[in-house]
C-alpha cells in the first residue's frame, strides 16, 4: 500500500490557518477515522449516507494532501453511485489502510513542522 501526502497542501493549509493549523489537522485526522468508520458501518444498510461519507472523506482528506486516502473514498463513493456494492465492500479494506497510513504520516508531519 502506498500512502501519499501532498506537502504543499498542507503548507497552504498551515499558512491559511495559523495558530489554527494543528489543532485542525487533529481534528481532521480524528474525522477521518470517524468518516471511515461511518461508511462502513452505513455501507450494508443506508448505501446514501455511505456515499454522503465517501464524499466527505474524500473531501476533507484531499484539503489537507491525504492525496491516496482521497483517492481511496472517491473509488468508494464512485462505485456506490454506479450501484456496485459489492466492489464499495471490497475497497473497504484499502480505505481503512489509507487512513491508518495517512494518519501515521500526518501526524508525523505536523511532529516535524508544528
Amino acid at each position: 500500500m502506498n500512502v501519499i501526502i501532498d506537502e504543499a497542501c498542507l503548507d497552504t493549509m498551515q499558512s491559511l490557518l495559523g495558530e489554527q493549523f494543528s489543532d485542525t489537522l487533529v481534528f481532521c485526522i480524528s474525522e477521518f477515522e470517524r468518516l471511515e468508520r461511518e461508511v462502513r458501518e452505513s455501507l450494508p444498510v443506508d448505501l446514501e449516507a455511505a456515499t454522503r461519507n465517501a464524499h466527505s472523506l474524500k473531501s476533507n482528506a484531499a484539503q489537507f494532501g491525504a492525496m491516496s486516502l482521497s483517492d481511496s473514498a472517491r473509488e468508494i463513493e464512485l462505485f456506490l453511485l454506479e450501484g456496485d456494492v459489492n466492489s464499495a465492500k471490497e475497497s473497504l479494506s484499502n480505505l481503512s489502510q489509507q487512513v491508518a497510513g495517512s494518519t501515521v504520516k500526518l501526524q508525523q508531519w505536523l511532529m516535524a513542522n508544528a
